[in-house]
């Protein structure tokens, strides 16, 4: 599929492997193309969508330096999705941060924002809009029923 604008997402060595595994957690997600200029040397690119939204891996050795300026969003539909993606994104050495936040393995950030979390920041009710924020500032991995108990007073 020819797209115009897709990010661009640096590795050391380890595109393709992080793009099969980004593809593997959000339905409507697949590697489009995957090229290896060397048959037994890894991929250099690997091109792929995430729920429909596209990307490209890119190996470029040491120079590669990921970091919290660029993360992938995911708004979660429930707390059973928020926690899926938190244990997949956790497994084999990622690490958690405050507010939705973690590191997967290979060092990309995300953000794991229950749908829900929007509506409750930006109600009305800014005193309760304060308290769900507050809660938030306090979590690691979101937990709606804890934010929703916290917007309710």
């Amino acid at each position: 599929m020819h797209v115009k604008v897709r990010t661009c997402l640096a590795f050391t060595d380890q595109a393709e492997e992080a793009a099969r595994f980004y593809v593997s957690l959000l339905p409507g997600s697949e590697i489009e193309t995957v090229f290896r200029p060397e048959p037994d040397r890894p991929a250099l690119t690997a091109f792929f969508t995430l729920a429909g939204t596209p990307y490209q891996a890119l190996n470029m050795g040491d120079y590669a330096t990921l970091n919290d300026s660029v993360s992938i969003s995911v708004v979660t539909k429930d707390q059973e999705e928020t926690d899926r993606l938190w244990a997949a994104l956790l497994a084999d050495g990622g690490a958690e941060n405050r507010c939705g936040w973690l590191r997967d393995r290979f060092g990309l950030s995300w953000q794991i924002v229950p749908e829900v979390l929007p509506r409750l920041l930006t109600a009305p009710d800014r005193a309760a809009a304060g308290r769900a924020m507050q809660a938030m500032l306090g979590m690691a991995k979101l937990d709606i029923a804890a934010l929703e108990a916290a917007f309710a007073g």
